[in-house]
């Protein structure tokens, strides 16, 4: 009796055991807990945190299409120094895509930003260079302090199409801004290199904006060390009505990196604020002395319009009429495009 009561004690526990081995077996681990992506505000919208850090990441861009007309059209996008300027086609369409990333954190010494952008471009011409992948911009800028390649201070126009207040706008640079609100001052050295003939270029800028009520004024000045030539430029805009006006004028010493057109020139615009959705912005530009001939000189004048078709999707087009005087020879002409683009 005693060996069968025993047998019958074993058999017990060893099914007990078991049964809690096997219970053991099908217990589930604790899942890992998820980190969404969280939304960060601190330097606008369209921000997100990385995850696992603090730094704040925005990715933008948008998708053109658009179609120009006027003399030698197909080749108004291309450097024809690098790219041969081949295309003779008075009318051309192009689609391009744009990518931007923008990395932000706050710092001891300010934001902190890592900027790169790149655009695609695709065309249907076989000339060299009409469809190309091309670095737009990529920068460090730590508070007012900037490194990289990126635009300048000369890319700044008028709103519409009219004006051309500028030669080269992109350079390698590294540019310091202090930025008081209403007064700025700033200084930059660009790499010229590719820009002129000689090696070793090296550009200057400065700047100066102020700004009281509605109405600011830029003065800007760069100094081509290696022509050793310059230029100086005037920009103000004020708001006058429903829209904005300005106005801006430019002297160069002769041809240098920053302006290269003409010894002097004044241009004009009105962005007229018709709606929400509409503005119509007329423009007019004269140059003197074109090409720093004397007597030589070149007026335009046109209209450009944008509406917002919706949410992300825009529209513009741009008619400018020129009428070049160079003594012997004249030339009157027409151009300008149709663009549709979605935004996001």
């Amino acid at each position: 009796m005693k060996i069968r009561s025993w047998l019958l004690s074993s058999a017990a526990a060893l099914a007990a055991t078991s049964g809690a081995h096997a219970a053991d077996a099908i217990v589930a681990a604790e899942p890992e807990p998820l980190e969404y992506v969280r939304v960060c505000d601190a330097f606008g919208t369209g921000y997100f945190y990385i995850p696992g850090t603090e730094t704040c990441l925005k990715i933008s861009g948008f998708i053109r299409v658009q179609g120009s007309f006027g003399p030698d059209a197909a080749d108004s996008r291309c450097n024809e120094e690098d790219f041969g300027g081949q295309s003779t086609s008075d009318w051309d369409i192009f689609s391009r895509a744009y990518i931007a990333f923008d990395a932000k954190s706050d710092t001891e010494y300010g934001t902190l930003t890592g900027f790169f952008a790149t655009e695609f471009n695709a065309d249907n011409d076989t000339d060299v260079g009409d469809s190309f992948i091309d670095v737009d911009k990529a920068y460090i800028q730590l508070g007012g302090l900037k490194a990289g390649f990126f635009y300048g201070w000369w890319d700044k126009g008028l709103n519409g199409e009219t004006d051309v207040l500028y030669n080269f706008t992109e350079f390698n640079s590294i540019a310091y801004l202090y930025d008081g609100g209403a007064f700025q001052a700033g200084v930059a050295l660009d790499e010229l290199e590719g820009v002129t003939t000689k090696a070793n270029g090296i550009g200057i800028e400065a700047i100066v904006s102020a700004t009281v009520g509605g109405v600011s004024i830029d003065l800007l000045g760069g100094y081509d060390t290696e022509v050793e030539e310059g230029a100086i430029r005037a920009l103000a805009p004020a708001d006058v009505g429903p829209g904005v006006f300005q106005i801006a004028g430019i002297w160069a010493s002769d041809p240098n990196a920053y302006f290269a057109d003409a010894v002097w020139t004044v241009a004009t615009s009105y962005r007229y604020n018709a709606t929400e959705k509409l503005a119509i912005t007329p423009g007019f530009q004269y140059w003197g002395d074109l090409g720093f001939v004397n007597d030589a000189d070149q007026w335009k004048g046109g209209l450009t319009v944008d509406y917002k078709i919706t949410d992300g999707l825009a529209s513009r087009v741009s008619v400018q009429y020129t009428s070049r005087d160079l003594g012997a020879d004249t030339e009157d002409f027409v151009s300008g495009f149709v663009r549709l683009q979605r935004n996001f």
